[in-house]
């Protein structure tokens, strides 16, 4: 199993979409990578080299992307920066609703979970 960036990445599944398994590269990063260092996007993990596999590594240092843990630290600092000043977006965060203006009214059921039932609801008469 090859290991970049500390994450272990499947060997059976292909290149392109193996890189994706690290936190902080996409489709496109991904597939900019493959194009900048000529690998075959149909090549399945343990079929690439062990030198392509020291050329993404150093090429990820080089362009000082950053990564899995770190990325993770700064999205969670950001979220806590938004909270602490107390603007729109860090207000949604701490009541747990959609941040980006999506309608709350339906729907949001990811975000704000499951619906909990009023007990002895009347039901109305007509």
């Amino acid at each position: 199993m090859a290991r970049i960036a500390g994450v272990n990445i499947p060997k059976e599944k292909r290149f392109v979409i193996a890189l994706t398994y690290i936190y902080g590269i996409g489709n496109t990063t991904a597939n900019n990578i493959c194009k900048k260092l000529k690998i075959d996007l149909s090549l399945r993990t343990h079929q690439v080299s062990e030198d392509k596999l020291v050329q993404v590594r150093a090429l990820l240092e080089k362009d000082r992307t950053i990564l899995e843990g770190d990325l993770r630290r700064k999205v969670t600092s950001d979220i806590k920066r938004l909270m602490d000043i107390g603007c729109y977006r860090g207000i949604r965060h701490v009541k747990k609703l959609p941040v980006r203006g999506q309608r709350t009214h339906t729907n949001a059921r990811t975000r704000k979970g499951r619906g909990v039932a009023i007990a002895n609801k009347k039901k109305a008469v007509k």
